[in-house]
């Protein structure tokens, strides 16, 4: 069940990732989002928190950047 509700976390803290007016801001804040979440994440299932971190934070900005802004 663990696996589970970090999935579902982090499917959460991705979708609010894109905050932001700009490509720059929506990028940043999908970053500290992302390694926020993946910190969490990594800390939980074992993999580390350093390592879930970055993963986060590179998924979460790269999301953010990917995205246009909600209007």
């Amino acid at each position: 069940m663990n696996a589970v509700k970090c999935f579902a976390v982090s499917a959460l803290i991705l979708a609010v990732a894109a905050c932001g007016d700009t490509w720059g801001q929506r990028a940043v804040t999908g970053g500290a989002i992302g390694a926020g979440a993946g910190a969490v994440v990594g800390g939980v299932t074992g993999v580390g928190v350093l390592p879930g971190a970055v993963v986060g934070g590179a998924v979460g900005a790269g999301t953010g950047a990917a995205t246009t802004p909600s209007r």
